[in-house]
């Protein structure tokens, strides 16, 4: 009987393509004689993220049994944690799921593809922490070398982006003449309202006690 296979591609951001990530997984799925029955994707998202919509997809439809091997492009398509990709690959081998990378050419049925999986996650975590000591490395030396350290604070005209706002201008039309993101414009805006209100509270707190002296 010929089996049922699906691909699952993903994109870290929307301008990436898809298609060429599907182009030599259908090769592969003609190749063994798979017939393809769905294709599962997620754009622009990061594979950090455990929670996908893609991904949520794809692992309703394997607990219901509508295919039996999944193909991806690489493993860090699936998942960038160790820990998230060792979950589904455990979640996927107990319900009878083969998983097949075209990069690195392993076949998770197989116990030296399982190997290798775990042995790649492994290695992927450990380059991801020598990333993270360098980057603390280098905040450290910053320091004591008496130069600024993360984000530089943005030169915004705050007065300029709440009055924006507050006259109309849409969420997304005054985030992209400020540069800055939709969250940021509605934490600026918040603030200043919070102010303003706090400001009145104050005005109003400092009339009635002038107008108690005066009786």
């Amino acid at each position: 009987m010929t089996r049922k296979a699906v691909l699952y591609g993903r994109t870290s951001t929307p301008e990436q393509h898809l298609e060429s990530q599907f182009i030599q997984l259908r090769d592969i799925a003609a190749q063994r004689g798979l017939e393809l029955t769905g294709v599962y994707s997620d754009f622009g998202v990061s594979g950090s993220k455990a929670r996908r919509p893609g991904i949520d997809s794809l692992l309703q439809d394997a607990r219901r049994g509508k295919f039996s091997v999944i193909l991806v492009a690489a493993f860090d398509r699936l998942a960038r944690s160790t820990r998230n990709f060792l979950e589904l690959v455990d979640e996927l081998d107990s319900l009878g799921i083969e998983l097949i990378s075209a990069r690195e050419a392993v076949d998770t049925s197989t116990p030296t593809g399982r190997m290798f999986v775990t042995l790649l996650g492994s290695i992927a975590e450990l380059e991801k922490s020598f990333i993270r000591e360098r980057i603390k490395a280098g905040m450290r030396r910053r320091k004591l070398d008496g130069l600024p350290c993360g984000r530089q604070p943005l030169d915004v005209d705050h007065a300029a982006l709440v009055h924006d706002r507050l006259a109309g201008m849409s969420l997304t039309q005054v985030a992209r003449k400020y540069s800055l993101s939709r969250a940021s414009v509605v934490r600026f805006v918040r603030l200043a309202k919070q102010s303003e209100s706090c400001g009145l509270r104050s005005f109003a707190a400092n009339q009635e006690q002038a107008e108690a002296c005066a009786a």
